[in-house]
């Protein structure tokens, strides 16, 4: 099942795209709560290059990697991946003074379809607060 997420970030394209594939602006947004962020990102924005965002708890009692490899990169407009054998999508569409951020992804089995679109929502929520703030 694909789970999709969206938001519209009131800022130029080239901004949002950078704060999307940047490692020193995805440790500034990427976390679904408050007591997690992520403490190192590393990006190889090209087909068959790797990424990894280091995500840990604040209070240091979990962790873990999520990482993957770019599969199609569009440059302003698409960005595709795999990741733990699932696939997702980041689409950039540009509308006079917004940005649209649609994500679609492979859900999981571990957690409910509502807690992933959840977190997955929230982060993207983040990412649109960093942008408009930045």
């Amino acid at each position: 099942m694909q789970i999709t997420v969206e938001t519209q970030v009131k800022a130029p394209l080239n901004k949002v795209w950078q704060a999307y594939t940047t490692p020193s602006d995805i440790t500034q947004w990427n976390a679904a709560s408050d007591d997690w962020h992520t403490v190192k990102a590393s990006v190889d924005l090209k087909e068959g290059g790797e990424f990894c965002s280091r995500m840990e708890a604040k209070d240091g009692s979990f962790g873990f990697d999520f990482k993957g490899v770019y599969t199609s990169i569009k440059p302003e407009a698409l960005i595709e991946y795999t990741f733990d054998n699932r696939q997702a999508q980041v689409s950039f569409d540009e509308q006079g003074d917004y940005v649209d951020v649609k994500i679609a992804f492979d859900s999981e089995d571990s957690l409910s379809v509502d807690q992933q679109e959840e977190g997955w929502q929230a982060i993207l929520d983040n990412f649109k607060r960093y942008v408009e703030a930045a």
